[in-house]
């Protein structure tokens, strides 16, 4: 690797990062301290990091990712209900992979009550909130401890995902876009979301309307690898996240969306949408099985089925114009 090359690779993951160790950056370059050592003193002399004992850090040591007390107390409604949600996915003796991060911690609340289920990690979040779930067993990978979200990364990780193959992989990000996928800010925990993908016959991916749009630095996800995505219903005035999941859902993604419980005022259905009665629990749209998934063209939209378990007239349609899309969000905001 040239020296170019390297010192560009060694600022990413600074940047990513925020700080560094010289023995975590000589890994990933494959070089040894000393060169890592050189080349970290030619970017800050450049003045595009600092040095410290030991490693390297963004100037002013501050790092782009929010920690995850910070992560945690963010869209806590939506995380719940998404949980809620995509643990229905879930089947009794299932063996699935469950990624880090904050909604899938609340997910794997509600799947300690899965009997017989496996479920593969690098989150110790997920483990611990897996540990004292009767008939419920938790395989751990390597890897290296990443305090900032509590996940374990790096080569370790990644090889002990080689060989593995379940059902589905649950997995959230700091971003989510029709053009790039699920992203994140960090390269490690980017390689290895990339790992627990690739050993997962499914890809499932929970984001809250507040990622869909946001673009970050490393790409974990691509979108046509993406089955289902699992979210909240965007605000009205959220134009953003809106369109975006319309393009998700025209590039094949089966949406299903969750409702977060807030109390709204009661409202008369539209003529031939009379399936909400008092006292039954609003709707929520679900994947349907056997969607097609296609590649470039026009998908499925967000489906919803009807009491008789059909598909409701003028939903799931490819069409983009602005009207039907349109259409579509005032038909999820009537929930």
């Amino acid at each position: 690797m040239f020296a170019a090359e390297r010192r560009q690779l060694i600022l990413e993951m600074v940047r990513a990062n925020g700080a560094v160790s010289l023995r975590e950056l000589a890994r990933v370059v494959q070089t040894s301290e000393v060169t890592v050592r050189r080349d970290v003193r030619a970017l800050e002399a450049e003045g595009l990091l600092d040095r410290r004992h030991g490693g390297a850090v963004l100037p002013g040591g501050f790092t782009r990712e929010s920690g995850f007390p910070q992560k945690s107390l963010s869209a806590t409604a939506e995380k719940t209900a998404i949980a809620d949600l995509a643990a229905g996915l879930v089947d009794e003796g299932e063996a699935i992979v469950v990624g880090a991060g904050t909604t899938t911690q609340e997910l794997a609340r509600r799947l300690a009550r899965v009997p017989g289920l496996t479920v593969v990690t690098n989150s110790l979040l997920v483990a611990q909130a897996l540990a004292h779930a009767n008939r419920v067993e938790v395989v751990m990978t390597g890897g290296t401890l990443r305090g900032s979200n509590y996940a374990l990364v790096g080569s370790g990780a990644e090889q002990s995902l080689q060989g593995l193959r379940v059902s589905r992989a649950f997995l959230s990000g700091s971003g989510l876009t029709a053009e790039r996928g699920l992203s994140t800010s960090n390269m490690l925990s980017a390689s290895v979301d990339r790992a627990l993908v690739q050993a997962a016959a499914e890809v499932v991916v929970l984001a809250d309307h507040t990622k869909l749009g946001a673009d970050t630095m490393f790409q974990t996800v691509p979108t046509d690898v993406i089955t289902r995505l699992v979210t909240d219903e965007p605000p009205a005035h959220d134009d953003r996240a809106a369109t975006e999941l319309q393009a998700l859902a025209d590039q094949g993604v089966q949406i299903a969306v969750a409702g977060t419980g807030a109390a709204s005022p009661p409202q008369s259905p539209p003529s031939g949408e009379g399936d909400t009665a008092p006292g039954r629990p609003p709707r929520r749209d679900v994947p349907l099985p056997g969607q097609r998934r296609t590649r470039g063209g026009a998908g499925p939209g967000p489906q919803r089925l009807n009491p008789a378990g059909g598909l409701e007239p003028g939903v799931g349609g490819g069409g983009t114009g602005a009207v039907e899309r349109g259409a579509r969000m005032a038909d999820l905001r009537r929930r």
